[in-house]
């Protein structure tokens, strides 16, 4: 079966740049946009990076990546028209469906995990759920294909640019390891964390994992190079356990994505679903938890990781 996964993840992409396609050819034909070019090519150039890029040479791709980000930053991207759904509609949806309406939520989470444990592993696990997920939302719903592909057009051009953060952060932080990064942070906290200080190295670790997560804005990004410039050298070298304390530092990351817009997916996103007038609300509202939890980090990896 693991001959197929490859196959399956392939899928997977083209699905996504079909979709990112689709939303290119809406946005093209939106005349009520100011900026409808360059929205229209910002989806299309992903959506072609998504399906076709493995047969794109890297150089290819990464002057596509240069022309999107480009466009972001000379706000050539924009929320166009979307499809709009009535108030009383929406209020009559709301009462039939009830509390059902998070079924799908909770049963993408269930089969995901599932899938996980077998031989397919998480990857592959997560794309066969967001595909079941949406075929039972759909059932639940009685919504017809139509209204799948518009919602799917509504939510890519809310959420806007901030959608590809996680894959180029995550992208950044292989390119940061690959660079030395984390030898160069090493060489930093070497003159600042006394040699054999435990308590000291836990802290550094800790810290360095959320604070470099809330740069980054992905915690797997920042694993890598934190946990070889601090981690090792600094715990896990003066007899921290190696599984109690990466898990924890992993976690610690995580405190860091409460408190950052670089974490797209977390704070962005909600923000520009829920519309709010606050783009740090979610952050605000995270931080005291985030804080607590950071403590509570350090606590735990200096009692059992040694």
């Amino acid at each position: 079966m693991a001959q197929y996964i490859p196959a399956i993840l392939e899928f997977f992409y083209i699905l996504i740049g079909l979709l990112s396609m689709m939303t290119a050819v809406r946005c093209f034909k939106d005349e009520t946009n100011s900026a409808r070019i360059g929205t229209g090519l910002f989806w299309l150039i992903l959506g072609v990076v998504f399906a076709a890029g493995k047969l794109i040479p890297y150089v290819v791709s990464g002057v596509l990546l240069a022309i999107m980000g480009v466009l972001t930053l000379f706000k050539q991207v924009k929320v166009g028209q979307l499809a709009d759904i009535s108030e009383e509609e929406g209020q009559k949806s709301a009462e039939r469906i009830g509390s059902w309406i998070f079924f799908p939520s909770v049963l993408l989470a269930v089969v995901a995990v599932v899938i996980s444990y077998t031989p397919l592993g998480g990857q592959v696990g997560i794309g066969l759920a967001s595909i079941v997920a949406l075929i039972v939302a759909m059932v639940i719903t009685k919504a017809p294909p139509k209204t799948a592909l518009e919602d799917t057009d509504r939510m890519l051009q809310s959420v806007g640019t901030t959608g590809i953060l996680p894959q180029l952060l995550a992208a950044l932080g292989m390119v940061f390891n690959a660079a030395g990064v984390g030898d160069v942070i090493s060489h930093a906290i070497s003159g600042i964390v006394p040699e054999g200080n435990r308590l000291a190295g836990v802290i550094a670790y800790c810290l360095g994992m959320m604070i470099f997560t809330m740069v980054m804005g992905n915690a797997f990004a920042a694993f890598t190079v934190i946990t070889a410039g601090i981690g090792v050298p600094f715990v896990m070298m003066q007899g921290g356990d190696p599984v109690v304390a990466g898990t924890l530092a992993m976690t610690a990351g995580f405190c860091g994505t409460l408190l950052t817009p670089m974490a797209a997916n977390f704070n962005a996103l909600p923000v520009a679903l829920l519309e709010m007038d606050d783009t740090n609300g979610v952050i605000k509202a995270q931080a005291p938890m985030a804080i607590m939890m950071i403590i509570i980090h350090i606590i735990l990896m200096y009692v059992l990781a040694f």
